[in-house]
């Protein structure tokens, strides 16, 4: 067979089966955005540590590096490009799922233009997402031509960082009761934008990294409370 399969690239793939559970199910019947955000956040847990197990496996190939480094990229598309954007599909065809969250309704042209302003900014998050992998990937490609070890930041907001900010725009329907649909959407905009704007992100460190885990071990338990206590629609 082709490829690799040691231990190495594990997380990897289990992150991109988990991100496509999170697709089908987002897209499943009426929709559910509340179970795909978990796959979301559960694909932000292995691209957390995917590197670093890599790493410890000493007598790795250049070719198990380099087919490391496309699988990443290949699979953050997948699961911080792609399901992002079928979580906000699943919203706009149930808003927030949660009983005494009014729908936001439109009639005439307004309803016409919905379409016409989501649409776009699901097409533009997706291509900023692969526009911004693609970039790491030149940019990393150079740096080991003349540079040992780890990167020290990154050039553009990781695209991972999806994994934090859209679960957050979930939380935050449950502590208003007007429809969210329409703040993920702005976001899906905004955070497409961060992608390819020239900035630079410090990497995190181990410490860091913990951080960004716990912030989102915490989201994820009041998601589940949510779901638990208040009146979702059938899921």
């Amino acid at each position: 067979m082709i490829g690799f399969y040691d231990y190495s690239v594990w997380l990897t793939y289990l992150s991109l089966l988990s991100s496509t559970l999170g697709i089908l199910i987002s897209l499943h019947g009426i929709g559910h955005p509340y179970l795909g955000i978990f796959c979301l956040m559960f694909s932000g847990l292995c691209d957390a540590f995917d590197g670093r197990v890599a790493r410890t496996k000493k007598n790795r190939t250049d070719s198990m590096k380099k087919f490391g480094i496309q699988i990443d990229s290949l699979s953050d598309l997948v699961a911080f490009g792609v399901l992002p954007v079928c979580i906000g599909e699943a919203m706009a065809g149930v808003g927030s799922g949660i009983s005494g969250i009014s729908r936001i309704h439109f009639n005439g042209q307004l309803r016409s233009l919905l379409p016409a302003l989501m649409v776009p900014c699901m097409l533009f998050y997706v291509l900023t997402a692969l526009i911004r992998l693609a970039y790491f990937n030149v940019l990393e490609e150079e740096r080991q031509k003349t540079e040992v070890g780890c990167r020290k930041s990154y050039t553009g907001l990781p695209v991972t960082s999806a994994a934090l900010i859209f679960p957050t725009i979930l939380l935050i329907q449950y502590i208003t009761p007007f429809d969210v649909t329409f703040i993920y959407f702005a976001f899906l905009f905004i955070t497409g934008i961060l992608f390819i704007l020239k900035f630079e992100v410090p990497k995190p460190g181990l410490r860091g990294i913990l951080i960004m885990v716990g912030i989102g071990i915490l989201e994820g338990a009041l998601l589940l409370v949510g779901i638990f206590f208040l009146d979702h629609y059938n899921i």
